[in-house]
């Protein structure tokens, strides 16, 4: 793993502790399956089993974009670049994006099952692309040449990371294998393990964390070499992170837990406890204490490592917030993950979405000057308050079937509430 250059790291411990720094970040509509901080720490990407893919400002916490491409969950997702990402899913398929344009750059495609986990090199050249159609596949992302193929695990593959030097990539699987393949050819080095294994991850001195189904992280040495396990919890680790200096291995379960472990000793050092639902996707910042979780219930929190501090709530009112009028009002912290796609006065105009300015009493696909998909245009719906609940409670797919809009649930019915009359205040005026 590649450290940040200091002034990476001063400039993300400056936004961490100014009053603008994000929080917890609410959007997706379904479970958060993936995150990822981009090199300049400016930036989060995550990717959710509702089929989206949303990148955050960390300035600010909300959505400054929205990406939909993939036709299933997304499970993984790396920024290639400060402004260059790549996201994949179980529709097998690899997404190219640049940050500010709506479609993706190049599509990727070879595998013929789920992409469970991706991997950009040290010197990010290549992605490494894991599936469950049993291979790990190498993409020159220089449009040079087609993927290579790694054959031998023989069934899913769940995870895949570079080795720091960049010469050798690591891959675990359900067959209960590590895999440590040298790219400059050969075979590949294999250690089994007691239990099926859902992620891999690699420290900056190139030891190797496996995170297994019977809760436990196995520890090996760069050559393989089995150095010690921690016993993380009692359900499957399903994520891991290590700190950018190595010091610390941060282990997501199924069971709603992370376990902070140190590397040094292998020893439990905290438990950060959430809400009890699965924790999928788990990633550290360059200043080795600043930890973001994605998780089942849709919110990507973000917590101190160091001390297992939740580290505060949705934040309103940072500079350039285009809510920041709204502080405090629970209305718009429901709203805060649709600003990446839509506006709410005529002034400010159509994104991605229309405008919701004058919604109410308006026919569906009706609004001037917005070109509305054509199955939106055959509909008879009239948005009203409870036409608007009902979109949310059921979701856009079953409510507006060939919709443009990402799959978002509402399960509560307060939060639906607190939108809709904050729909109605702003959009009247």
């Amino acid at each position: 793993m590649t450290r940040a250059a200091p002034t990476t790291v001063i400039a993300v411990i400056l936004i961490l502790l100014s009053g603008a720094a994000m929080a917890q970040m609410r959007g997706h509509g379904g479970p958060v399956r993936a995150v990822a901080i981009s090199p300049d720490g400016r930036s989060v990407l995550s990717g959710s089993f509702d089929t989206s893919v949303i990148r955050w400002s960390v300035a600010t916490g909300f959505a400054e974009q929205v990406l939909r491409f993939h036709s299933s969950a997304v499970n993984a997702v790396v920024f290639l670049s400060d402004t260059r990402m790549a996201t994949a899913g179980a529709d097998a398929r690899i997404a190219i994006w640049s940050a500010g344009r709506p479609q993706p750059d190049t599509i990727l495609s070879g595998h013929n099952a789920p992409i469970a986990a991706l991997a950009i090199s040290p010197d990010r050249t290549r992605l490494a692309s894991a599936s469950w159609d049993s291979s790990v596949r190498l993409w020159p992302l220089d449009g040079s040449g087609k993927s290579r193929v790694l054959e031998g695990h023989s069934q899913n593959v769940n995870g895949v990371a570079f080795t720091p030097d960049g010469r050798s990539l690591v891959s675990v699987g359900y067959d209960l294998t590590v895999r440590i393949w040298p790219l400059a050819g050969g075979a590949p080095d294999v250690v089994t393990l007691p239990s099926p294994l859902n992620a891999v991850a690699i420290a900056s001195d190139g030891g190797i964390a496996a995170g297994a189904a019977d809760g436990k992280v196995y520890f090996l040495t760069r050559d393989g070499k089995i150095a010690g396990e921690s016993k993380a919890g009692r359900t499957p680790v399903i994520s891991l992170a290590v700190s950018p200096d190595g010091a610390l291995l941060a282990a997501a379960s199924i069971g709603g837990s992370v376990t902070i472990i140190d590397r040094n000793t292998q020893t439990i050092a905290r438990t950060l406890v959430g809400p009890g639902l699965p924790v999928w996707s788990v990633a550290f910042f360059a200043d080795d204490r600043t930890l973001l979780t994605g998780g089942a219930d849709h919110t990507i929190r973000r917590w101190n490592a160091l001390t297992g501090e939740l580290m505060g709530s949705p934040v309103m009112g940072a500079p350039g917030d285009p809510l920041a009028a709204f502080a405090g009002d629970h209305g718009a912290e429901m709203f805060r993950s649709c600003i990446a796609c839509h506006t709410l006065s005529k002034d400010d105009g159509a994104r991605a979405g229309p405008t919701l300015a004058g919604i109410f009493g308006r026919r569906i696909a009706s609004l001037p000057g917005y070109n509305f998909s054509e199955a939106l245009k055959k509909m008879d719906i009239i948005w009203t308050p409870e036409s608007v609940a009902k979109l949310f409670e059921i979701g856009p797919a079953a409510y507006t079937p060939g919709t443009k809009m990402p799959e978002q649930r509402i399960a509560s019915p307060e939060d639906r509430r607190a939108l809709i009359d904050f729909l109605a205040r702003v959009t009247a005026k």
